[in-house]
């Protein structure tokens, strides 16, 4: 309760010092005060950025908050009282700023080779033994998403990776049923958990951070040396079929 308040204290300072232009960038600060400017992403690493994500991820985030897939109480409480089509306009908004990326920050205690080897074998090729697939199967060849509705992976904190992946295993986030992230997640050891965030943190973004198109391959998370293809209820295909 006490982050909502200083959440919305910090809004009405801003609002009250700059007067209020009825405009989505406006309406959106609350977003931003925690976000960063434009939705770049907060300094504490926790807040991830919003800016340039496909619209359709966004909204359904909104909507994970809102309807208990996700838990966090400042969130809910701002998202409450807002319709889905107003939702639907925050994520376009977002989604259409192109603000650049930071370089990657590199932790103190660098990670072993080792480790980052395996985190580059999980991302681009995924581990047949274990039933993973690659996460550029659904996020992309350059792991920057894809349209409408897979985020990209890379310009994220380390914190932040570690945070979601480990609250993908214990339940604590969830997605529209078939929930394909938890399924892969769970499969993964802590090991491979620390490899795989290591791995994505510390790439740089390329110089087109677009997400991909969705002809490109939103949903192709197929295992080469199974039959077995992954259904994401939170990605549908045009025909509204996951």
């Amino acid at each position: 309760m006490k982050l909502f308040l200083s959440a919305w204290l910090m809004v009405c300072v801003v609002l009250s010092a700059h007067g209020f232009e009825n405009t989505m960038a406006e309406r959106t600060r609350a977003c931003t005060a925690c976000h960063g400017e434009q939705g770049k992403a907060g300094p504490d690493g926790y807040y991830p950025r919003l800016a340039g994500k496909p619209a359709g991820y966004l909204y359904n985030q909104l909507q994970n908050f809102k309807q208990g897939r996700r838990h966090y109480d400042l969130m809910a409480r701002l998202i409450d009282p807002l319709s889905d089509a107003y939702l639907q306009d925050m994520a376009q908004y977002f989604s259409a700023l192109k603000v650049p990326y930071p370089a990657p920050a590199l932790q103190a205690n660098s990670a072993s080779p080792a480790l980052l080897a395996r985190g580059q074998v999980l991302a681009r090729e995924g581990d047949a033994s274990k039933g993973l697939p690659a996460c550029v199967a659904c996020h992309g060849d350059k792991l920057t998403g894809v349209a409408p509705a897979v985020p990209g992976l890379l310009g994220l904190p380390l914190d932040y990776l570690n945070g979601q992946l480990g609250a993908w295993q214990s339940g604590q986030r969830r997605a529209h049923a078939p929930d394909c992230m938890a399924q892969v997640v769970q499969r993964l050891s802590p090991e491979d958990v620390m490899a795989v965030a290591h791995y994505l943190a510390r790439q740089a973004l390329p110089s087109d951070a677009t997400p991909a198109a969705a002809a490109q391959g939103a949903v192709r998370a197929k295992l080469a040396s199974t039959s077995d293809t992954w259904r994401c209820g939170s990605a549908p295909l045009a025909k509204g079929q996951p």
